[in-house]
């Protein structure tokens, strides 16, 4: 059976590599990491117009550009990141609402974001715990701002968000066992993304227009 196995998905996905080695992904796994996260940046560039232009004053505006800042930079970054690996290989080169804790917190979550990007460009799989327990903190520790949200609208979108964020982690750490895997976690990431936009959009930017169509 696991002979089997092996032989129907070869062609899509290598051996598993010990635990301070990269894994290889294949060509068609390369390929699929590539789209699985390129298909969202003309998407993450639209919804981050449209908050600006749902923006009451220079703050909201401010924060809209931020916001969108990060989330186009987290598909353009990724699409961009995975297109060097696969030529690498293939050439074998080797929110003033939120409460208190949201002020302080964002620049954490900025820093770690950076020393993050720079990590994986250097060091990316040689300490593979290092960055599942780096990815759960930067996936929970934002939560913490809910110790002081005076409002607790959106709420269950964050966690909905949060709970596909974790999710994916299963196929995170996945590669040489199921095909596809780190494709599969960006699919997650993108999910989780999309829930936290609609809510930021819905709780944020457009509350006062869906106020007055649901009490009509």
């Amino acid at each position: 059976m696991m002979n089997f196995r092996k032989t129907k998905f070869a062609r899509f996905m290598n051996n598993r590599v010990p635990a301070n080695r990269r894994y290889e992904p294949t060509e068609y796994e390369h390929a699929a990491n590539c789209a699985t996260h390129a298909f969202w940046i003309i998407p993450s560039i639209l919804g981050s117009s449209i908050l600006c232009g749902l923006s009451d004053d220079q703050w909201e505006m401010i924060s809209a550009w931020i916001y969108g800042f990060g989330l186009c930079g987290l598909f353009i970054v990724s699409t961009v990141f995975h297109t060097i690996s696969w030529k690498k290989s293939h050439f074998r080169l080797n929110l003033r609402e939120l409460g208190p804790w949201a002020s302080h917190m964002r620049w954490i979550i900025w820093i770690m974001a950076c020393v993050g990007t720079i990590y994986v460009f250097l060091f990316h799989e040689r300490y593979k715990i290092v960055e599942l327990i780096c990815y759960m903190i930067m996936g929970i520790f934002p939560a913490l701002v809910i110790l002081s949200m005076p409002n607790t609208a959106g709420l269950s979108e964050l966690l909905v968000g949060g709970f596909f964020y974790c999710l994916g982690m299963l196929f995170f750490k996945s590669d040489g066992r199921i095909p596809f895997a780190h494709a599969i976690w960006h699919l997650f990431v993108a999910i989780g993304a999309g829930v936290h936009y609609y809510a930021i959009w819905r709780y944020l930017y457009r509350p006062a227009m869906l106020e007055m169509r649901t009490s009509k």
